[in-house]
Parts: structure tokens; C-alpha cells; sequence
């Protein structure tokens, strides 16, 4: 399983992430803000406070993403 070690939220609800291995990836939530409790994340000040816990990407109320889902569906950014 690879760590997210650091997240910046970008903008059009795009995460910028750094794994425990060294890359950087960008992950857009876009398609996730239609179902469930993702659809809280639409409020962009929600979105803005993404933050890293238990090695993944979490928001107040609960709301995180899998990091193998996060490192999968995500592409690299070109340094």
C-alpha cells in the first residue's frame, strides 16, 4: 500500500499528492462529488481542508479516500 505523506488541495478539485515513495501525483475528486458523503466536499472551503492522517487523504466529518484508490487513480505530475 503506498502512504500519502503530504496533500494540497488545487484548484477544479484536484489533490496534489506526495507518496511515501517519493512521487507526486495529482487525483481529481470530480467524479466522487456525486455520491454520498463526498457530495459535502462541493463546499470548496469543506475541500480546502483536505489533510493527511492514517496515511491517506481525510476531510473534517469523517470523510476520507483509500490510498490505493488515491495512488491508482491518479497521475503523475511532471516535475
Amino acid at each position: 500500500m503506498e502512504s500519502v505523506i503530504r496533500v494540497t488541495p488545487r484548484e477544479n478539485y484536484l489533490l496534489e499528492l506526495e507518496f511515501g515513495t517519493g512521487e507526486v501525483r495529482l487525483f481529481d475528486v470530480r467524479p466522487y462529488l456525486e455520491t454520498g458523503v463526498f457530495r459535502q466536499l462541493k463546499v470548496l472551503s469543506l475541500f480546502a481542508k483536505a489533510y493527511v492522517a492514517f496515511d491517506t487523504v481525510c476531510w473534517p466529518g469523517e470523510i476520507d479516500i483509500a490510498p490505493e484508490t488515491l495512488y491508482r487513480l491518479s497521475v503523475p505530475v511532471a516535475r
